[in-house]
């Protein structure tokens, strides 16, 4: 599997796919003694265009670590894909967006609904993507590692960085 350099329309779409099926993701940031920390955050719009959106209180950890410092990573997992987001985030108090995303789900999470004022936006703009897809699922990866291991040849699957 050999990773090459891109900004084509087809990369974005695969980067977009794989965060579309997947939706819960790791959020990486640094913490006000400069740690990594990462948390799960389920993505609010999925209509990936460079930017994804996560809601939280205003009062979280996450929240001062990343107006502190606002270099993060979004990770997903699915079940044979993967894509690492690089980009910077930023708070934003968009009641109108906040209402949009709004749902059921949120509501266990976070209390209040949209219009309370410590709901929040975290918007994550991407400045490059990495993704990775093994075929054949985790099965497939299973056998790939295997004949990766006793004939030496490349992994199967697809591996490109997609400037955003």
């Amino acid at each position: 599997m050999t990773t090459q350099q891109s900004s084509n329309d087809e990369g974005r779409e695969k980067v977009a796919g794989i965060i579309e099926k997947t939706r819960v993701a790791m959020l990486t940031f640094h913490d006000g003694r400069g740690r990594l920390v990462s948390c799960p955050m389920g993505t609010q719009d999925v209509d990936f265009d460079g930017t994804v959106l996560f809601l939280t209180e205003r009062d979280s950890d996450k929240v001062d670590a990343i107006t502190a410092n606002p270099q993060v990573n979004v990770a997903y997992s699915g079940d044979s894909e993967w894509v690492s987001l690089s980009g910077h985030a930023r708070i934003e108090n968009d009641v109108e967006k906040i209402r949009e995303l709004w749902g059921p789900l949120t509501d266990g999470f976070m209390e209040g609904g949209p219009e309370n004022p410590d709901n929040v936006l975290i918007v994550v703009e991407g400045d490059t993507a990495e993704y990775w897809n093994s075929p054949g699922g985790k099965i497939g990866q299973i056998f790939d590692l295997v004949r990766t291991a006793t004939t030496k040849k490349e992994p199967r699957g697809e591996n490109d960085v997609v400037d955003l």
